[in-house]
């Protein structure tokens, strides 16, 4: 059943409509001066004082807002560089939601926090990260629509928070994906709609400046559009996504680790992780899959370097290029090159069980944290794989 709003009060006439438009675009033209010269003399402020302690591992503690998925909030003291008090920060890959089979467009709304949290960036080391989320997780939640569903964004930024945050959706036709009309002071809210016009698979990101900060510190997801009537069916579906951290102390540092704004800019990473951070794709937190079965793999680049995404062991027999639908499919491909900012969607039907290793292919990464794993059970079948082969002697 489609949601609508309803509105109450005189219909003004033409001249009054022309007026008041005037006047709510030339307040809304000083609004948003204003609100980018604050938030650029503050981030002035702030670089001032991490430009001092970013090389010195942080010792304070502070409070901080984990939000859960239905908006609800609560409040965590956490000490900086105690692993224990950090939370887990990784979105479980199976958090996808329900498939399309409708075929009539309807509305569609979402509720979205920003939230700024203390989170376990690598808990064998006891390595911890203010992250900023959206709804307290890397990634953000996945949206799910239909080619023409008008989607309502909700935004909301916690209480807790210290900065304005927003959110840029590239399946948005309209100026600034959504940008301009969701900067969101703490403690504030904004709503904007859209029509979805186009099917296939896209990223969305915090859009307030400086943006490459607001993305490196973990704001980022993935929005779905199905065609009507939706994918074709899989038997199970994933969501996984790739970013950098560019920390002011090295790989498997112990304790607390901030942002460096210096290796941000130099483009020079400690970390590649899938869904926020080291290891969240392994133990607890692996694929499972069965033999036979079809798996569909939604994956992104939520920051700034490319992945050559594989699978090692198996081949993906349906690629949708660039999260395209409605384009020709590529077929048995044995990696995907997805850039920054880029998404695809890549199938396997898995032959022979085992544990299978998700990497980018630029292997130095996976020292650097980007590994995780596909746990496929079910019967083997050595006229496929023998690896029981032994070496002989010449």
């Amino acid at each position: 059943m489609a949601s609508t709003y309803a509105s109450a009060g005189p219909n003004p006439g033409p001249g009054n409509n022309y007026r008041a438009v005037a006047a709510w675009t030339a307040l809304a033209s000083i609004i948003t001066v204003t609100l980018t010269v604050l938030i650029g003399a503050f981030y002035w402020v702030d670089a001032q004082v991490k430009a001092q302690a970013e090389n010195a591992p942080s010792t304070s503690s502070g409070t901080t807002a984990a939000a859960h998925e239905h908006g609800t909030t609560t409040t965590t003291t956490t000490t900086a560089g105690s692993a224990g008090s950090a939370v887990e920060i990784a979105r479980a890959a199976t958090d996808v939601p329900p498939p399309i089979t409708r075929t009539v467009p309807t509305t569609v709304q979402y509720n979205l926090q920003t939230v700024e949290v203390e989170g376990a960036l690598d808990p064998a080391n006891g390595t911890t990260y203010k992250y900023w989320t959206f709804n307290g997780k890397v990634p953000g939640p996945m949206l799910r629509v239909m080619q023409g569903d008008t989607v309502v964004i909700h935004l909301s930024n916690a209480d807790g928070s210290a900065f304005t945050h927003s959110i840029d959706l590239h399946a948005v036709s309209g100026t600034g994906g959504g940008s301009g009309a969701s900067q969101t002071l703490k403690g504030a809210n904004s709503t904007f709609s859209f029509k979805a016009l186009n099917p296939g698979l896209y990223l969305y990101h915090c859009a307030t400046a400086p943006v490459a900060t607001h993305v490196a510190n973990g704001m980022y997801g993935m929005i779905l559009v199905e065609p009507p009537g939706g994918l074709p069916r899989v038997d199970r579906e994933y969501y996984v996504m790739q970013g950098e951290m560019y920390t002011n102390a090295a790989f498997g540092t112990k304790g607390h680790v901030e942002l460096s704004e210096t290796k941000l800019l130099s483009e020079q990473p400690n970390y590649y992780v899938f869904d926020g951070r080291v290891g969240a794709l392994t133990g607890a937190g692996a694929l499972h899959a069965s033999v036979g079965e079809r798996v569909r793999i939604y994956f992104g680049v939520g920051t700034f370097k490319s992945s050559a995404f594989h699978v090692i062991g198996t081949i993906f027999d349906t690629v949708y290029p660039d999260g395209g639908v409605g384009g020709p499919l590529e077929r048995n491909v044995g990696l995907v090159n997805v850039p920054a900012g880029g998404t695809t969607m890549a199938e396997i039907v898995f032959r022979v069980p085992g544990t299978y290793v998700i990497v980018d292919h630029a292997l130095q990464r996976v020292q650097e944290g980007a590994s995780g794993q596909i746990i496929v059970d079910g019967p083997p079948d050595p006229s496929i794989f023998n690896g029981s082969a032994q070496m002989t002697p010449h």
